[in-house]
């Protein structure tokens, strides 16, 4: 028997609604913090928010992680929608996907169009400002 019984869907259904945010972005978000709720993942996402872009090598360098393993890391950031890459040769540079970021901070913040927003993590901020 599946564990996703209609009555759990109903209730995630129903919560989805009282926060006013659609089934889309729910399922979105799940990836996100599912992508997020590992540690070199999330290391990952913090050196790219700080050099704005990184290719594979120097992720694994600061990682200390072996290619494959980064690699694994970096498709699951893609898969996510967090992350996008460009191709330089033999180097695929990464880069934070702000198209997304900018998505889903719309989401909450309809109203951060054309002014600049700062959320805080901790110790972290990032600060954006949508077109």
């Amino acid at each position: 028997m599946s564990r996703n019984t209609p009555t759990k869907n109903r209730k995630v259904t129903t919560a989805a609604k009282i926060a006013g945010v659609d089934e889309k972005t729910i399922d979105s978000l799940l990836t996100i913090f599912k992508s997020l709720s590992d540690k070199s993942r999330l290391q990952i996402l913090l050196m790219l928010a700080k050099e704005g872009e990184l290719h594979v090598t120097q992720l694994c360098e600061a990682l200390g992680q072996s290619q494959p393993a980064v690699s694994h890391h970096l498709t699951q950031l893609r898969n996510a929608e967090l992350v996008a890459y460009r191709r330089d040769g033999k180097y695929n540079h990464y880069k934070i996907d702000s198209d997304m970021v900018l998505e889903i901070v719309g989401k909450f913040y309809p109203n951060a169009r054309s002014s600049q927003r700062k959320l805080v993590f901790g110790e972290m901020e990032l600060n954006f400002k949508a077109k």
